[in-house]
Formats: structure tokens, C-alpha cells, sequence
């Protein structure tokens, strides 16, 4: 007997906007990402889920918001 899964995990870029502040590594400017991700099993969706994230446009780090 054998199982195999099949996983996946794609991701589609919304929207970019200018972030307000600067870098705190280089001091550069700061880019706001719009992300929606989803999961998928054997081709069927599973979730959907919209996330923002940061990076700067400079240095291309990926920043973390702390709230």
C-alpha cells in the first residue's frame, strides 16, 4: 500500500504600495506587498489567505512588523 500526497502552495503578488518609514538596516525606502496564498491538495483549494508583506527596495531584506 502506498500514499502519496500532493501539496502546494502558490502565491500571488495583488498589489505593491510605498510603505511609510525607512529602512532600519541601509535607510532605504520601504515597499508594502499585498499577497494572497493557497493552499492545495491533490488540485482541490484548500484556504485562501491575503497577507502584507514588507521589504526594502534598497537592501531587498524582508522587514518584520512588530505590532
Amino acid at each position: 500500500m502506498c500514499i502519496v500526497f500532493l501539496c502546494d502552495e502558490e502565491e500571488r503578488v495583488l498589489g505593491t504600495q510605498q510603505a511609510p518609514g525607512s529602512c532600519p538596516y541601509c535607510g532605504g525606502i520601504v515597499q508594502a506587498m499585498d499577497v494572497e496564498s493557497q493552499w492545495r491538495f491533490c488540485f482541490l483549494p484548500l484556504c485562501f489567505k491575503t497577507k502584507r508583506k514588507y521589504f526594502c527596495t534598497m537592501c531587498s531584506r524582508r522587514l518584520v512588523v512588530y505590532p
